[in-house]
């Protein structure tokens, strides 16, 4: 039996500036604090692999401190003896920054079309996997595929690593529909025991194409594991840890799927509309809608009319913080009467 751990869109760095110029609660240690407790299991040698669906970073060009910073939780994984596979995402635009950051015999990184072959618990494991193809993956699906040759090693488990969108995965409340930026449920190929995919914040499972059909292997998203945007303030965030039984013939055979939980804050939009407020109202409003909310909640204040020049003082952002906690994250949304 192998247990394998599977996290993607840890989106490190995000919120999270060099040098800020002002102390406000910011996002960025909840990726980090999640990300963290995401690894916990494989750090207490609960599970055999760690595959990192993509995404490490919130973007590409970033500071050398931040990949140290970004790659140091898989490090201590590696260093623990788990080995761990990680896939560059768009957020990386398909490349690890200062690659060399992630030199370690236990790490590795799939920066081009290739398969890692590993001995896991007496079980001979071959992930193939390649960088996200971030425009027309559908055309060249297939040819990066067989770059990697995953399905022409000799392996008791065989697992696809990817960074995609593949029909029929659920996105705010859409489905996606085949398309030039989509892998069709065909294409799945036989010979897998999964794909495990990045990209797709929502954590779900795919195992059929738009048409019904049953896919060759099950497709599965972990999700991100902090909310990104309101757009996911009802999914729950977390990682899976899946079990697989060897069988050589078919590639492997997964017998158990769990999704963990991580505690990701709440997020709330909060609109007010303050045409013709005097300042004493708007204020007392903006307070009262705020107490109403869990004290670390993550708010997207959205305050919409044409303000009076007393009232304008009400929204910046020193008088905006000393209505809420500190540990609240706001962000101030204004729009005009008919404007933006």
């Amino acid at each position: 039996m192998i247990r394998l751990l599977l996290l993607a869109d840890t989106h490190l760095g995000f919120d999270l500036p060099a040098r800020p110029r002002v102390e406000k609660r910011r996002r960025g240690p909840d990726f980090f604090a999640n990300t963290r407790l995401a690894l916990e299991p494989a750090i207490r040698g609960e599970v055999d692999l760690v595959v990192h669906g993509g995404d490490l970073l919130y973007r590409s060009n970033v500071p050398a401190g931040l990949v140290g910073l970004a790659l140091e939780p898989l490090l201590e994984v590696a260093d623990a003896g788990v080995p761990v596979v990680l896939v560059p995402g768009n957020h990386e635009r398909s490349v690890l920054p200062y690659p060399l950051f992630a030199a370690h015999e236990m790490l590795h990184v799939l920066d081009h079309p290739q398969t890692v072959e590993l001995i896991v618990n007496g079980t001979k494991v071959a992930l193939g996997g390649f960088p996200c193809v971030r425009d027309g993956i559908r055309d060249v699906f297939a040819g990066r595929l067989r770059a990697t040759n995953v399905l022409g090693v000799d392996a008791d488990l065989r697992l696809l690593c990817i960074h995609q969108t593949v029909e029929g995965a659920r996105v705010k409340g859409y489905t996606v529909p085949n398309g030039a930026d989509v892998i069709p449920g065909s294409a799945v190929p036989d010979g897998l025991a999964a794909v495990l995919s990045g990209h797709i914040h929502r954590a779900q499972v795919l195992d059929r194409d738009l048409g019904g059909r049953a896919l060759a292997a099950p497709v599965y998203y972990p999700g991100s594991v902090e909310r990104t945007s309101l757009a996911e303030r009802d999914e729950a965030k977390g990682f899976m840890i899946l079990e697989f039984e060897a069988d050589a013939r078919r590639g492997g055979r997964l017998v158990k799927n769990t999704f963990h939980k991580l505690p990701a804050r709440p997020m709330f939009a909060v609109a007010i509309d303050a045409s013709g407020l005097g300042a004493a109202t708007l204020s007392e409003t903006i307070q009262r809608e705020l107490e109403a909310l869990p004290g670390d909640a993550v708010v997207q204040l959205r305050v919409e009319g044409e303000l009076v020049p007393e009232a304008a003082e009400m929204i910046r952002a020193a008088r905006l913080r000393a209505m809420h906690p500190p540990t609240m994250t706001v962000d101030l949304r204004y729009r005009r009467a008919g404007g933006c």
